[in-house]
């Protein structure tokens, strides 16, 4: 063979740079670099996810010859099966959100596989969603193999054996912070496991998209209401067993609007053709430098795909002006606005340990009907009258009882820069929603609440 090629594309995933940022974070004392592992032959770092996980079957027998690939996929893990699948001889099935970008779908079918189209807003344990359509078509196609990225422990173990090394081996262990978006949890589980095996007080730190429950999750250790939400590749609406959350040191929270906004940022000041997901960990580790202040680390990006899959979205002025995330204000304004539209009243809380009859006091005294749970200055959940009363009438007289067993999760959380015309969707589906600023509560919202704002919008 020629001097210098390689045998196959298979063999020419890895070896990504790594970019040192330079206008975007010129404010930050910590250096930013970014893995470009857009460069991967397949256009993301789940080359190395695809290949791990084949090589995987093929050693157990679970993937035979002329088997069928069957994932659920935001496009990504499907492009890189999908590429090795086309040197082995292996045929694909697909099943996609419906929220993912034409360009994601179309690569898929450039390669011969076949793409089925889920609706995004849906449970996850319902029959529509991409999770649920993918297990019946496994079980509907013979020879299928169910790659199963987020449960799949080949995924995590792909970052652990190859993209985590190579970091460690460019930079020669001068790194100090390791940022990842959360989808899987393969990079941020994989990467972070290995450099905190190499390095006392090395941080991993992750970003997750509003709207995802990763988030709420971590700061509280309950489910909250996830809601949809537009970047794609980040973010979830369930719990993976791929993610690792043991392994994060903190947790930064980005909205849509500021993940696009560094996504073109990043095209146009620094000349880095990535997408959606890699704005979203780059606006995360932004943030988490920020609050260093004058802290100095180095701190490694991982940015996952490219710009490529995302021309008629993220860099198609119309769409980003109709979707609100251009600078032209939303016709409805953000959460902030609707707070600073009613007169100005206390954040009512209770602490974990109340007992019920002083939280039954609290929601008489306010006329409310569910009230935040703190504890330890964070949100811990909710307890609502409609909880109290139930417990009372199967535990008559029993009012002093702390309320720990009431708390639930039916709520939402969103930030001041949240859009008010997302709460109409939330609203589906939580009881109440919680405004957060850095893990303070700087404000609660009713379904009362937001018609009273619309109606005075209207008025």
């Amino acid at each position: 063979m020629m001097k210098g090629a390689v045998a196959n594309v298979v063999e020419a995933i890895g070896h990504t740079p790594i970019i040192k940022l330079n206008k975007v974070a010129a404010h930050v004392k910590s250096e930013i670099y970014v893995k470009m592992e857009f460069l991967n032959p397949g256009g993301s770092m789940k080359d190395r996810v695809a290949l791990n996980i084949i090589l995987d079957a093929e050693r157990r027998g679970l993937l035979q010859p002329g088997g069928t690939i069957v994932e659920a996929t935001s496009g990504n893990t499907g492009a890189g099966l999908a590429l090795i699948a086309a040197t082995r001889g292996y045929k694909c099935i697909f099943v996609m959100p419906d929220k993912m970008s034409h360009e994601k779908i179309a690569t898929l079918r450039a390669f011969g596989a076949k793409v089925v189209i889920c609706p995004t807003a849906v449970e996850p344990e319902d029959p529509r969603s991409y999770y649920e359509v993918t297990k019946r078509i496994v079980a509907e196609t013979p020879g299928a193999f169910h790659a199963n990225q987020y449960h799949n422990p080949a995924n995590p173990e792909a970052h652990y054996v190859s993209t985590a090394p190579e970091m460690w081996e460019q930079t020669a262990g001068d790194m100090d912070v390791f940022v990842a978006g959360m989808g899987t949890g393969g990079t941020i589980s994989g990467c972070g496991r290995y450099f905190k095996e190499r390095k006392q007080g090395f941080q991993v730190i992750g970003v997750d998209p509003i709207g995802s429950l990763y988030y709420d999750y971590v700061k509280t250790g309950r489910l909250t209401k996830p809601f949809a939400y537009s970047v794609e590749g980040i973010g979830e609406d369930f719990l993976p067993s791929t993610m690792n959350l043991k392994i994060i040191d903190e947790i930064v929270r980005v909205d849509d609007k500021e993940c696009f906004l560094m996504t073109r940022a990043l095209v146009r000041d620094e000349g880095i053709f990535c997408g959606g997901s890699s704005g979203a960990a780059v606006a995360g580790a932004i943030r988490y430098a920020e609050q260093l202040g004058d802290v100095k680390k180095n701190i490694v990006v991982l940015l996952p795909d490219s710009a490529q899959k995302y021309l008629s979205k993220i860099f198609d002025d119309k769409w980003m002006s109709e979707n609100g995330f251009l600078e032209a204000p939303d016709p409805l304004g953000t959460v902030q606005d609707l707070l600073r539209s009613r007169p100005r009243r206390p954040i009512v809380t209770v602490g974990r340990g109340d007992s019920i009859h002083n939280t039954i006091a609290v929601l008489k005294e306010h006329g409310i009907s569910q009230v935040p749970v703190i504890e330890s200055g964070r949100l811990s959940g909710l307890v609502s009258e409609i909880d109290l009363l139930n417990y009372l009438l199967a535990n008559p007289g029993k009012i002093d009882e702390p309320i720990d067993g009431l708390i639930e999760a039916d709520y939402a959380t969103v930030t001041p820069q949240t859009k008010v015309k997302l709460l109409r969707t939330i609203f589906n589906d939580a009881k109440l929603v919680c405004v957060l600023d850095r893990d303070d509560v700087v404000g609660v919202i009713s379904k009362i609440d937001l018609i009273e704002y619309l109606a005075g919008r209207t008025a």
